[in-house]
């Protein structure tokens, strides 16, 4: 039976828009525009973004302003891609959530983690329909459930299992990109569906499904910064990455004290309706905080890395602190740091 949804013309092209949040690899994931440049000098900077992702906070937070080297932006539609633009040095940094480092890792690429924040992990969610029977996590057990391969929420899944009880093969696994995820979720062709925000919100604020369970205290709510090993060799590519750091860290202040304005700027960014972007900004996107890329964090991506080499996703183990360079970390608080929190609606 087909379960029927607010604005569904709405929902399924905003899917194909917001795959770049995902992180996911895809078969039909790659790199989109290119070309836009800010700022002024003889040194460029090429970094790697996504759809309404780091020029967008940097641009509404007035963060491009008197830059005196030149930002060459190319925009992706996920992470994996990103990072082998990285790897081919046609990217000096980017953008990415907490587990395609490691698959990157896993795949030996010339990547380095320069940079972190956490945030709240309550975004990561498995949800449900809102007329499904399960109630809890351990209910999972024999149903299907879809994700995206190599995504945060594939280790949400994993993680969220385990502490339930379950096993990864307990469940009926269906990868799916995100406009597919969402279409099988809608259609009622899969009992579940890991994800993400700004989809969690999305699902959430339309109505249309509810949350069985999240990652808060299941996963590490980090996202990173990954630079090639070439560009911090140069020395003016690593003084403009470190500033560029810099203000990314001030545009992330920014938007935790404008989350409204901050909404808007993201909305008309990515297509989303202001509603579920200020939700997704108050629960997930505007909770970062910038922390070191310390030892802490770097056992805890061992965590993810050994647990999809326990699983045969990633053909060997790695030790994921090979892929870190802490020159930037100065006097960052530890990634243990607990992320902002929203306490007054709007």
């Amino acid at each position: 039976m087909r379960r029927h949804l607010a604005a569904p013309a709405l929902l399924l092209p905003l899917a194909l828009l917001l795959a770049a949040c995902s992180g996911s690899s895809s078969a039909n994931s790659s790199s989109g525009g290119g070309g836009r440049t800010d700022g002024k000098g003889s040194l460029t900077l090429n970094v790697g973004d996504q759809k309404g992702g780091s020029e967008a906070v940097l641009r509404a937070a007035g963060e491009l302003d008197d830059l005196k080297y030149k930002i060459r932006w190319s925009t992706f539609t996920s992470g994996p891609p990103l990072l082998e633009a990285v790897n081919a040095k046609a990217v000096d940094v980017g953008a990415v959530g907490n587990t395609p480092p490691v698959f990157a890792a896993g795949a030996n690429s010339k990547i380095s983690v320069v940079a972190a924040s956490h945030g709240t992990a309550t975004g990561e969610a498995i949800l449900v329909p809102n007329d499904s029977s399960l109630k809890k996590a351990k209910d999972l057990k024999g149903k299907s459930v879809a994700v995206a391969q190599g995504s945060s929420a594939h280790f949400q899944l994993v993680a969220s299992l385990k502490k339930a009880g379950l096993s990864f093969k307990d469940v009926k696994v269906k990868y799916l990109q995100p406009a597919d995820a969402l279409a099988a979720f809608t259609s009622g062709k899969v009992d579940a569906w890991a994800v993400w925000d700004p989809y969690t919100s999305q699902v959430l604020e339309g109505k249309t499904g509810r949350v069985l369970t999240d990652g808060d205290g299941v996963v590490n709510g980090l996202s990173f910064q990954v630079a090639a090993p070439d560009a911090l060799k140069d020395k003016k590519k690593s003084a403009a990455i470190d500033d560029y750091l810099r203000r990314l860290r001030k545009a992330q202040a920014w938007v935790y004290e404008h989350p409204e304005a901050w909404a808007k700027v993201w909305a008309k960014d990515t297509g989303l309706p202001y509603e579920v972007a200020l939700a997704s900004v108050k629960r997930t996107n505007g909770t970062r905080v910038p922390v070191a890329v310390d030892k802490n964090a770097v056992t805890s991506e061992q965590e993810i890395a050994d647990t999809f080499t326990g699983l045969k996703l990633i053909p060997r183990r790695i030790d994921f602190g090979d892929f870190v360079d802490t020159r930037f970390n100065g006097s960052l608080p530890p990634s243990t740091s607990k992320p902002r929190t929203y306490n007054k609606e709007s």
